[in-house]
């Protein structure tokens, strides 16, 4: 099955070359590229891509109200979202997460990563590696500006084999080192995974490292 992508960028230039490598790839093709957040979600609409990369600072609506407005709109549902920043924007990476992302990607990535993340992400798995991805996102959860685990569903009523799925879905584990990690093949893992989505109301995996920090089930600085 072919991807079908929308590139959003202010910058002609890196909408270009992403353009340029989204093409060259068999699977993947893009549908659509915006300037601006606006012209993102009216694209969205009418492209109806399968996955949009998403820079955070444009014009008009930045990145993340655009994120917001497509994971909001149930015409959108299966639209996945990989957002686009740089170390110096830091704090937006949890600000697009809840906006409804599924994960991103800095700047200067390297071309095969680019592709392997948007398979990734229109899997509808989410990008978000362990160690520094999962300690910055811990960073900025210490003082949270919206109620994801109230909104979304805290982890409450979960078994606690689930709980510690759960947990390790925040450390940016996937479904093979979530099975290696409780002795589950990745099969059962994934469907571990998917259970807790239906019992949390998520849409996908970012979210459920959202609910796992913001309730508690997760300390940052512990990971």
């Amino acid at each position: 099955m072919t991807i079908r992508v929308l590139l959003a960028d202010d910058q002609n230039l890196v909408r270009s070359s992403f353009a340029m490598l989204v093409s060259s790839a068999g699977d993947m093709e893009v549908v659509a590229e915006a300037g601006t957040g606006r012209e993102a979600v009216a694209l969205a609409r009418s492209a109806r891509a399968d996955l949009i990369v998403m820079d955070i600072r444009m014009p008009d609506l930045d990145g993340i109200e655009a994120t917001r407005l497509i994971a909001a709109d149930e015409d959108l549902a299966g639209v996945k979202v990989l957002v686009l920043t740089t170390y110096e924007t830091d704090e937006y990476i949890v600000e697009a997460l809840r906006a409804g992302a599924s994960g991103f990607l800095v700047k200067d990535i390297r071309p095969a990563e680019l592709l392997d993340a948007i398979r990734t992400v229109a899997a509808g798995e989410s990008l978000l590696s362990p160690g520094p991805t999962s300690r910055l996102i811990a960073r900025f959860l210490r003082a949270p500006t919206i109620a994801t685990a109230s909104a979304v569903g805290g982890p409450s009523g979960l078994s606690e084999r689930e709980r510690q799925v759960l947990a390790l879905v925040a450390r940016g584990l996937n479904n093979s080192e979530i099975g290696n990690a409780l002795g589950l093949s990745p099969l059962t893992a994934k469907t571990h995974v998917s259970r807790i989505m239906g019992k949390l109301g998520a849409r996908d995996r970012a979210q459920l490292v959202i609910v796992a920090y913001e309730s508690g089930l997760v300390i940052p600085g512990t990971v």
